[in-house]
């Protein structure tokens, strides 16, 4: 296991863990990633202990619309985010980006104003 980021959009990053899995690991995991209807699997290269490796991700699926994610995943990542030191902010953000904004929201938010 090793503490990564992954670049998330312009100027953002998260935090991952970088895991060697076997491929019932992948399985599993695809079944709790909602593979390939929700996610999506992509191979990237990353650093590890100085040499590059080529990593698999899951990316959510573009063209999908945000949801709010069920209390069970949320409670799963918010344990592996505590265990791992992880700032819980990222995943208070995402979850905050997750809810549908409205037209209102979307221009009051572009004024600078946040109403979530």
């Amino acid at each position: 296991m090793q503490l990564q980021r992954l670049n998330h959009g312009k100027g953002e990053s998260v935090p991952v863990l970088v895991w060697q899995i076997t491929a019932d690991d992948e399985k599993a995991l695809d079944r709790y990633e909602g593979w390939p209807y929700l996610y999506r699997k992509e191979t990237m290269k990353i650093k590890v202990d100085k040499k590059t490796v080529n990593a698999m991700v899951y990316i959510m699926n573009e063209g999908r619309p945000l949801e709010q994610p069920s209390y069970y995943y949320y409670s799963t990542i918010l344990e592996g985010y505590n265990s791992t030191g992880f700032d819980v902010e990222y995943l208070r953000r995402a979850v905050e980006d997750s809810y549908e904004k409205d037209d209102a929201t979307l221009e009051n938010e572009s004024n600078g104003e946040k109403l979530v």
